[in-house]
């Protein structure tokens, strides 16, 4: 048995410090909620700290040499998983060593590794993991944290794990959308650079031979082609070119404000960008609020996690209202980017006091609209590429073919 010093909260809200017997942190933990006490921290005592701490450095995995971050993806997988077996029952220091060893080496393992350790030293999941920015943000962070302080860690790590899924299901279509045209195109400009490089040239030869005058459309083709050739080590720096200016203009407050809200309101994708971003703002905010978090912390951390400007802005400004006592719908709706139905939603759920689950619905709404955008996207996209590819090819044959029907006429 050791000795842990501890910090918790009562049923009545009220701070408890004082010290506990266990064989364990998790021990421990689960003899002061049966003592309806909620911890926020639990260490052992200094003694027992380095008797453990020893024997952590005796049996210390190995990590690997890593670069960069976590994909989405990974930690997607993780957090179902985590979820999985801390429903089932298992310890968290239990439930990290068995996905450590599931794990392959890179960041997302080294960090695993380091939250088991500090869990076994006696640190809290949420503290562990908030030294580990590069994989577990302030959302995550956040979440863990209420699970505990509430003692609903597991059903808190299901939301998060389902919070995180429908995310990447979301990111997922629109990306799935988009492969479909990409291939359409890079075919299409391999064509034609096939023709420009290769076939054009002949009928140059040709035509300087006939000594014909060419048509407008011919010369045209003829000095694009001439250009094309001369100067083709251009082509790649033309994308290269513009994403740099694109990234310089996003570097700036104002360019990053503007390029979001040019975004939302472009064509077609702008309709999926506001809807996507619409239902990130309220599924979040909804996930946070149900698991416990007050409502302005929520927000504050929302406004890192939203990634767009303008609907960044629309956060503040329902912090400020919120923290003046007014409501959550009035700022939605100045906003401009919220539409009636989610103002309206929201209103209900501020009313009836259940604004956690009108969110969630707005969400789900919302999701359904971008599936269906996304496929009716991809229904115009098809017949608009095929249209541009015989616009494009139609032109070429037409602008090579004119001068050999003036030299048919001549010779008639």
């Amino acid at each position: 048995m050791a000795t842990f010093a501890f910090e918790a909260v009562d049923g009545a809200g009220r701070s408890v410090s004082d010290t506990i017997e266990a064989g364990s942190v998790e021990e421990a933990r689960s003899l002061l909620r049966q003592k309806k006490l909620f911890p926020t921290s639990i260490s052992p005592k200094k003694a027992a700290a380095k008797k453990r701490a020893a024997a952590v450095g005796a049996k210390e995995r190995k990590k690997s040499a890593t670069l960069g971050g976590v994909s989405s993806s990974q930690l997607t997988l993780f957090t179902r998983q985590f979820a999985t077996l801390v429903e089932a029952g298992l310890p968290i220091v239990r439930a990290l060593a068995i996905l450590e060893e599931m794990l392959p080496q890179g960041v997302l393992r080294n960090s695993v590794m380091d939250v088991r350790d500090d869990v076994e030293q006696g640190s809290s999941l949420s503290e562990a993991m908030s030294k580990q920015p590069k994989c577990f943000d302030t959302l995550y962070v956040s979440m863990v944290r209420a699970g505990e302080t509430g003692g609903v860690l597991d059903t808190i790590l299901v939301r998060l794990a389902e919070f995180r899924e429908k995310a990447q299901k979301l990111k997922k279509q629109i990306l799935s959308a988009l492969i479909y045209p990409a291939a359409v195109m890079t075919v299409a400009t391999a064509i034609v650079l096939l023709i420009i490089t290769y076939i054009i040239p002949k009928f140059k030869k040709m035509f300087d031979g006939m000594n014909v005058e060419l048509p407008g459309l011919t010369l045209m083709l003829m000095s694009f082609a001439d250009a094309l050739r001369s100067y083709w080590y251009l082509l790649p720096l033309v994308p290269f070119g513009i994403f740099v200016a694109f990234k310089i203009i996003r570097a700036t407050k104002g360019g990053r404000y503007a390029t979001d809200l040019v975004s939302l309101y472009v064509p077609v994708f702008g309709a999926i960008v506001r809807k996507s971003s619409v239902s990130r703002f309220c599924r979040t905010l909804g996930t946070l609020t149900s698991s416990g978090v007050p409502i302005l912390d929520a927000l504050a951390i929302l406004r890192t996690a939203v990634g767009n400007a303008v609907v960044e802005g629309a956060v503040m400004d329902v912090h400020n209202s919120i923290r003046e006592g007014e409501s959550i719908a009035d700022p939605l709706k100045r906003s401009g980017v919220f539409d009636v139905l989610a103002v309206n939603m929201v209103a209900v759920g501020e009313e009836t006091g259940e604004l956690d689950k009108m969110l969630l619905k707005v969400a789900d709404n919302y999701d359904q609209d971008v599936d269906t955008m996304v496929a009716g996207m991809m229904s115009l996209l098809e017949p608009f590429l095929i249209i541009g590819m015989g616009l494009t090819v139609g032109f070429i044959v037409i602008s090579l073919f004119l001068p050999l029907v003036e030299l048919m006429k001549n010779l008639s």
